[in-house]
């Protein structure tokens, strides 16, 4: 029987107790938040490794921070872009990323979820898969990481001499919003990929890792063939390049703060990709 099968008819089933029923009747809020509780009281019993781990991943990120430090050293500018103007820049794509990793990290660790067939158990409950994926692994230890870029932000912000208005606020506020659902849409794919290899490919990460780690500089300075396929193919540009443009005073088309709300728009194919692989899903056994 197939996964799209067998999920109409447990669900059926499941659906006419009064369990199944009551479950319907829990909000997708109440139960987010059950999920988030019962994950923080896990993680609380190990205090220690909590701490370690959020500092592990605090240190990560500082090594990519000298990077850029050691870089600026030799080369004052970089296309035009200063020191603290690529801080700037990089501690946003860090905070999306970190933001994406937190409340996505089931889709990238899915792989293990299809192998052991922990997906089948899934499939019967009354929730939506994605929440279920979603709430089942909620990674607070980026907190860590998450310092890290904010530290940088605020460095970049005092530096750069930005004249803050309420639209180059709005800017940065929808660039987190639009960065976090593109990389959440690319952990979909590396996700939906998974129901037909049951291991989850490397090359996926030159699109997770590899986008946090080239993201520290303005997509631009890559050349113009990259620079199309982060507009067209996978939106990068859109939540990085032309609204940081636009924040930094180097181009005045007002209407370039909205461009990381078309972002989302990723997000069709990837949930495309999820529901196709969901129909053709085989029980991976136990």
């Amino acid at each position: 029987m197939s996964g799209k099968e067998r999920m109409g008819v447990d669900r059926s089933a499941d659906g006419t107790g009064k369990n199944g029923a009551a479950a319907c009747h829990v909000s997708a809020l109440q139960l987010y938040r059950k999920y988030l509780q019962i994950q923080v009281q896990s993680m609380m019993q190990y205090k220690t490794s909590f701490l370690l781990t959020a500092i592990g991943q605090f240190l990560v990120s500082f090594n990519v921070f000298l990077g850029v430090f050691f870089m600026f050293r030799r080369f004052h500018v970089v296309e035009g872009f200063t020191y603290s103007e690529v801080l700037l820049c990089f501690s946003i794509t860090l905070m999306e990323f970190s933001l994406a990793e937190a409340v996505a990290r089931g889709f990238d660790t899915f792989s293990g979820t299809v192998r052991k067939g922990e997906f089948d158990r899934i499939l019967v409950r009354p929730k939506n898969e994605i929440f279920q994926v979603l709430a089942s692994r909620i990674e607070l230890t980026r907190i860590g990481r998450m310092l890290q870029a904010i530290v940088m932000f605020v460095y970049g912000i005092a530096e750069s001499q930005v004249e803050w208005t309420f639209l180059k606020v709005l800017a940065v506020i929808f660039m987190l919003i639009g960065g976090t659902l593109v990389f959440a849409g690319i952990f979909l794919i590396y996700a939906a990929i998974c129901f037909f290899t049951l291991e989850g490919l490397e090359f996926m990460n030159v699109l997770t890792d590899g986008a946090r780690e080239y993201g520290k500089y303005p997509v631009n300075v890559y050349g113009k063939r990259v620079l199309q396929f982060c507009t067209f193919v996978v939106p990068y540009a859109l939540i990085q390049y032309y609204p940081l443009c636009y924040i930094l005073g180097r181009d005045s088309r007002w209407w370039y703060l909205f461009l990381p709300l078309l972002a989302p728009v990723f997000l069709i194919p990837c949930y495309g990709l999820w529901r196709f692989g969901v129909r053709h899903y085989a029980s991976a056994g136990s």
